[in-house]
């Protein structure tokens, strides 16, 4: 295996890990995690992404995504619901300023999670 490959299939394996904790944390989303190592396997072990694709929770997600960058509307409302309660949940355990960063976060994200196709 050459270097350029090893390292593609390694940050796979590290976003695969990201979607993991993603997906047992609320606060930290799966799905995208999960379409940033299919793009690394693609290039690396073209197997391991079809395994993705192939899965059958994220699959249909990350093929939508592929194929036309497409989000479910059940997708977007929970992402962006999950935006909204992550400022709650700032302001309530952080307070001022930081919960901003998350006002920040869904006004930037929210609108562009919107309009995706889907």
């Amino acid at each position: 295996m050459n270097l350029k490959r090893a390292v593609y299939a390694s940050l796979g394996l590290l976003f695969v890990g990201l979607g993991i904790v993603g997906a047992v944390l609320p606060i930290l989303p799966t799905v995208p995690f999960l379409i940033v190592a299919a793009f690394f396997f693609a290039r690396s072990h073209p197997e391991w992404a079809k395994r993705l694709y192939d899965h059958p929770v994220y699959g249909k997600s990350l093929r939508d995504w592929r194929d036309r960058g497409a989000i479910g509307r059940r997708a977007k409302y929970l992402s962006i619901g999950a935006m909204s309660a992550g400022i709650i949940f700032t302001w309530i355990t952080v307070g001022a300023p930081f919960f901003l960063i998350s006002v920040a976060v869904l006004l930037v994200f929210g609108p562009w999670i919107w309009t995706r196709p889907e």
